[in-house]
């Protein structure tokens, strides 16, 4: 098969990736699911001449010795695509996630008016959640692009791997990729603190170090949007303060109670009809009541904060998804199955 051909499929179908592999068919994700594209099943040699067909003679060898790639493609006028080759019981496989040019807006993802409030602030963290795939990245690329389209800004992203490309419009914006143009998260995030930046974003933080010096950043003047890979504004909270030694838990708490800007929790529900995912959020804006409990350990409240605070923008992920369901964009069905218990409040 021809990876060309595979991967304007991709690309025209909307897909998120495309994955290669010893005995199946060619298969694409599209909306969060697994779908095969059909035909034969493919062989090493089949592998090996696709892996061969998007690589130069420099990036196959150094694969030849490594086992693994990682490495960014284009296919000219058609799109970019970030590709790892990997070994995998003696053959070839290969992942060829796509890298989105067109950046959705906020009324394309149906996003609440908080996330502006939250683009318009000058410095603090801004705290996006949820597990793998729940459209973290898009959220944020969203919420940069806003403020790139209407603000005069320099931001900078620390991301693993970049998924979206940002152009220069009323904002600077630069892009750095870990692995490629940084060895790591809290190398790169202690360097931004020396590039001028007004927006940084962390693409994961991923160890002390990292959300130490993001706290830090945001205590200095800067705007730090992050992901975790946490549930709920309060879980991500305690995750936060937990990372760090006991004897470091209170001063923590004092440098998050003053710098967190707000915590969106989310998960991507399907639309009817297979028609896309939507994303219910949670959402935690830090007012000084909540900034009180942060500060004083009793980060356990909160869930009632969020529950009656719907005037300033807060909601819990129940509200949302109710919310969801009355706007018929999300089925009872589909609500019953990724968010049990959805209705307790309703």
């Amino acid at each position: 098969m021809n990876m060309h051909k595979l991967l304007k499929f991709a690309f025209q179908n909307q897909a998120s990736d495309l994955h290669i592999t010893v005995d199946s068919t060619p298969i694409v994700r599209i909306n969060g699911k697994l779908k095969k594209i059909g035909g034969d099943c493919l062989t090493p040699s089949d592998t090996f001449t696709m892996a061969k067909e998007i690589t130069t003679e420099d990036q196959f060898e150094k694969f030849q010795h490594q086992a693994e790639l990682d490495f960014s493609y284009e296919i000219e006028g058609v799109c970019f695509f970030r590709v790892n080759l990997f070994k995998q019981k003696g053959s070839i496989g290969i992942v060829c996630r796509l890298i989105n040019s067109v950046i959705p807006s906020f009324l394309d993802l149906n996003l609440p008016d908080v996330c502006r409030f939250f683009a318009k602030q000058t410095q603090g963290l801004l705290l996006v959640t949820g597990p793998t795939g729940s459209g973290k990245s898009t959220t944020l690329a969203s919420i940069l692009d806003y403020i790139n389209e209407t603000m005069s800004k320099h931001i900078l992203t620390l991301e693993d791997p970049i998924e979206y490309l940002h152009r220069h419009k009323k904002s600077l914006i630069n892009q750095r990729e870990i692995g490629q143009d940084s060895s790591s998260f809290s190398v790169g995030l202690r360097a931004a603190l020396r590039q001028d930046p007004d927006v940084i974003l962390v693409g994961e933080m991923r160890d002390v170090d990292t959300i130490s010096t993001a706290i830090t950043a945001a205590e200095t003047g800067h705007l730090v949007l992050a992901t975790l890979h946490t549930t709920g504004a309060a879980q991500t909270i305690d995750r936060i303060i937990d990372v760090f030694p006991g004897d470091q838990q209170q001063q923590i708490r004092t440098q998050l109670a003053g710098t967190l800007a707000g915590v969106i929790s989310q998960r991507l529900l399907p639309l009817p009809g297979d028609k896309g995912r939507t994303a219910a959020m949670e959402i935690l804006v830090n007012t000084p009541a909540v900034a009180n409990l942060i500060r004083s350990d009793k980060v356990h409240q909160i869930q009632t904060v969020l529950e009656t605070s719907k005037a300033i923008g807060m909601q819990t992920m129940n509200m949302a998804v109710v919310e969801l369901v009355k706007q018929g964009l999300v089925t009872r069905q589909d609500a019953d199955e990724y968010v049990p218990n959805w209705d307790k409040h309703e």
